[in-house]
């Protein structure tokens, strides 16, 4: 699903942001991608999404070759995953609705089509009654699970979630876990990329551990205590 091999980011201003980094995600993994502000965490969600490219190394991402990817290629590549940014950026000038189908219109979707996967996705956040409510009038939280169906919309294989509780209360923050852990259950992969040490530690999930460019930690489920959670 995300494979990468010896993979090195130099900045052109001679900032080496990443640094042999190998690691392998795969298909239906529920991970967390933990690191202090600085550590590569952003460099390395650029690297995924092909706003940047590796100095050197091997990216793979949902079967596309990253290393010699086509430009044609690139808007495949990013609808082959869903990606819920830190600031949302929701459209203010469309309702809930409009905001969730127009991930859709914009890759021609049929508009029946559109409807029933909105409809869908709404519900599945619990956002249905918001529906022709506009962003300003949400909450945070609220935003966030918009900008969640959002990434949702087109069925996506992997699910990328930026700093997701950064600008919610830590009550919404276990909200949307549990909301992504319930996506995560029905096959899709997902990839929460945070600073949060204390909200990754709650979870019984695989966390890979970021620190001056490298990956410091890969500590994966057997490890902790079973249940739902660690105490």
């Amino acid at each position: 699903m995300i494979r990468f091999e010896h993979v090195y980011k130099t900045y052109p201003e001679g900032n080496e942001a990443l640094q042999d980094v190998n690691l392998h995600i795969d298909k239906g993994e529920f991970v967390f991608v933990l690191g202090h502000s600085g550590a590569g965490k952003s460099t390395f969600l650029k690297l995924i999404l092909h706003e940047e490219a590796a100095t050197s190394g091997k990216i793979i991402v949902n079967g596309f070759d990253l290393t010699n990817i086509k430009k044609k290629r690139i808007p495949y590549l990013r609808r082959s995953m869903g990606v819920v940014f830190q600031d949302f950026r929701l459209i203010p000038s469309m309702t809930v609705y409009e905001n969730v189908a127009f991930a859709m219109r914009v890759t021609n979707v049929k508009e029946s089509e559109i409807v029933k996967r909105v409809k869908y996705v709404l519900s599945l956040v619990g956002l249905s009654h918001k529906k022709d409510s506009y962003p300003t009038s949400l909450s945070g939280g609220e935003q966030q699970r918009v900008a969640l169906a959002r990434a949702l919309a087109h069925s996506p294989k992997l699910i990328i979630a930026d700093e997701p509780t950064g600008n919610i209360d830590p009550e919404m923050s276990i909200e949307m876990m549990e909301l992504l852990t319930a996506i995560n259950s029905v096959g899709t992969t997902v990839v929460v990329v945070t600073h949060e040490h204390d909200l990754a530690h709650q979870f019984n999930k695989r966390i890979i551990t970021i620190d001056h460019g490298t990956v410091v930690g890969d500590d994966h489920p057997c490890k902790f205590a079973k249940g739902g959670r660690r105490g």
